[in-house]
């Protein structure tokens, strides 16, 4: 049950207070890990050790706050330019049983890049059974909108948040193409037998389209409460959305959208159209949404079943308040602090681990004080 206004109104206020370092009343906000170059991801293999991605092209442990040195073992075509680089990491849900971790990155050159998905395990601060197990095709020769984040399903299937690649828009509302789509795999590589196009035999590239009409999307969760599937991407000017992303449905750039292009033009005259979706919140001006999560611990029961959402052009940690699947409320927190944000998660303690995206990069922790 939501607390009341009132009780909101005075958490909100009391938590964008607090500088880094400092306490309230209610919580801490502290640096824990600094010496990041631009963070991207990060992942919890227990409560005292984690990984961390650096779109520069490293990953890093994080041992009881002591950062590790670069993990050896990476790919060796990691392409690093514009958004490019080393993105996500995620688990595998099984990750205590067979030692899987899944990451993306963007592979190739100027001339000829993409996004691939790779799965290893960890020895000894080494990857090792490293497996390439999908890349995104077409090749494109632009250094931007790789999307790139991943999410499980309940099924142990993978979502691959996928970009239109900027220049190639248009390819986001063709089947037989995995720019501008959300995709679907097995976790080891193979196409579901239940993907929406899977019976277009003559598509080979629409097997692994779960979704269409995506532009940029950098956040994607699946919620178990809710059993759906949430992501935020990045309009042009304006247009910024979350998605409830359904198997099949196509979300509509570029032909709808609430944005301009970044010259003033219009992209399209629509708004809506027939058979697209509409956006569960539409952020127009343009807060440049990087994460989504939802949060499920029990450190902040105010905030039980809500969205976190960061930002790296409004420089805030949204926190989206939900009553079952409907936005109530949105709260501006952390926006004080000034930081481009790159992603928010839940620690299983149920605190916050929040990614400050910089050169000069660094991890915040949010907890509660009892």
């Amino acid at each position: 049950m939501k607390i009341k206004y009132l009780t909101l109104l005075l958490f909100y206020f009391l938590f964008i207070s607090i500088p880094v370092n400092a306490k309230s009343d209610l919580f801490s906000v502290e640096e824990v890990v600094t010496d990041l170059d631009y963070p991207w991801s990060l992942a919890f293999i227990s409560e005292s050790q984690f990984l961390v991605t650096q779109r520069t092209g490293s990953l890093r442990q994080v041992v009881n706050f002591t950062l590790s040195k670069p993990i050896e073992g990476l790919p060796k075509d990691i392409y690093v330019n514009g958004q490019g680089g080393l993105l996500d990491v995620v688990l595998h849900p099984d990750y205590a049983q067979n030692g899987w971790i899944y990451l993306s990155y963007s592979a190739g050159s100027d001339e000829r890049n993409t996004l691939k998905v790779m799965r290893a395990k960890l020895k000894n601060n080494q990857l090792v059974d490293s497996q390439v197990i999908f890349t995104v095709k077409p090749y494109r020769n632009t250094p931007v909108h790789y999307g790139g984040r991943l999410a499980f399903l309940d099924d142990n299937s993978l979502l691959i948040s996928s970009g239109d690649g900027f220049d190639f828009r248009e390819n986001a509302q063709r089947v037989n193409n995995q720019m501008g789509k959300i995709l679907r795999i097995l976790d080891d590589g193979q196409i579901p037998d239940d993907n929406p196009y899977i019976g277009e035999t003559e598509k080979n590239l629409a097997h692994s389209v779960y979704s269409l009409g995506h532009r940029n999307p950098q956040g994607l969760v699946y919620d178990p409460i809710r059993n759906l599937v949430f992501s935020n991407e990045h309009g042009p000017a304006g247009g910024d959305e979350i998605n409830i992303i359904r198997k099949g449905e196509n979300y509509g750039w570029p032909i709808i959208t609430n944005g301009k292009d970044y010259s003033g033009a219009l992209i399209t005259p629509f708004k809506k159209y027939q058979g697209m979706r509409q956006p569960l919140v539409d952020w127009t001006p343009s807060i440049a949404p990087s994460s989504i999560t939802v949060y499920d611990g029990m450190m902040f029961p105010q905030m039980r079943g809500d969205f976190l959402v960061s930002s790296l052009k409004s420089n805030e940690i949204l926190w989206i308040q939900m009553q079952q699947n409907k936005v109530v409320g949105q709260q501006s927190l952390l926006s004080e602090l000034g930081y481009r944000f790159r992603d928010v998660k839940v620690h299983p303690d149920g605190s916050l681990y929040i990614l400050v995206d910089s050169q000069k990069g660094k991890i915040l922790r949010v907890t509660a004080n009892r």
